[in-house]
């Protein structure tokens, strides 16, 4: 599903040059559960804007689904995300006086999906995610944090994307509703067999993953997997 080729990043400030990616390379199947883990700076949050088509290499290769993201005009990579990955994003980026429904139903909106078959989608990704109907009607701004991250997840699927990217989903929510996203994070991938991207830099979280690349200094240092898995009851 991904191949990442040789991918280098680099940044320039006048004379000076620094390199955010080196030479990294790594392919994830699909339906896998990969955590990328990495300290501040060590060029993870980089790497996650490139496979999220936010951001072009310098140099190397992306494919995504077969098809070559790194050399894609910017009208054609927002195309990419719209319709082949959803975004979960530390800081949720509802909409905060909008229903938990309404801030689903937006991303249809824009990739022109009319009328009922706008809220079927919606409402069908709000229940894979465990939301019920007695939460639709909120403004995001009334339901607890674990929620609203729910109803980003929510909101990530309705497109129904190939590749799902969580980027530090956990970091705003305490031990306990942490466990609850990424639960619900586990129960995608393994019943609807979504392919699941999470940037951490939290090692008990990256343990919930089936496999964990480590990045530093802009280089993959380890790409293991995970024998030690860690699951939440589902």
């Amino acid at each position: 599903m991904i191949e990442i080729k040789n991918i280098t990043k680099t940044y320039k400030t006048g004379d000076i040059e620094f390199n955010a990616l080196s030479n990294v390379s790594f392919n994830i199947t699909d339906g896998e559960f990969v955590a990328i883990m990495g300290p501040s700076g060590s060029g993870k949050s980089t790497l996650m804007h490139i496979l999220g088509a936010l951001d072009s290499p310098t140099s190397g290769t992306y494919f995504l689904d077969n098809q070559d993201v790194s050399a894609l005009s910017d009208d054609r990579l927002a195309d990419i995300r719209r319709d082949k990955i959803g975004f979960v994003f530390q800081s949720f980026n509802l909409l905060p006086r909008t229903t938990v429904l309404r801030n689903v139903i937006l991303p249809l909106v824009y990739a022109g999906i009319h009328g009922i078959e706008r809220e079927r989608r919606a409402r069908k990704a709000l229940f894979a995610v465990g939301l019920d109907e007695g939460h639709f009607f909120h403004l995001s701004n009334q339901i607890s944090g674990g929620q609203i991250q729910r109803v980003a997840i929510a909101r990530a699927l309705v497109n129904n994307p190939s590749l799902i990217l969580a980027d530090e989903p956990t970091g705003n929510l305490d031990s306990k509703t942490g466990e609850i996203v990424i639960g619900t994070l586990e129960r995608l991938n393994k019943e609807l067999n979504r392919t699941i991207i999470l940037i951490t830099h939290e090692k008990e979280i990256a343990e919930h993953a089936d496999r964990i690349l480590f990045i530093k200094d802009g280089k993959l240092v380890e790409d293991r997997t995970n024998h030690t898995k860690r699951s939440v009851a589902l």
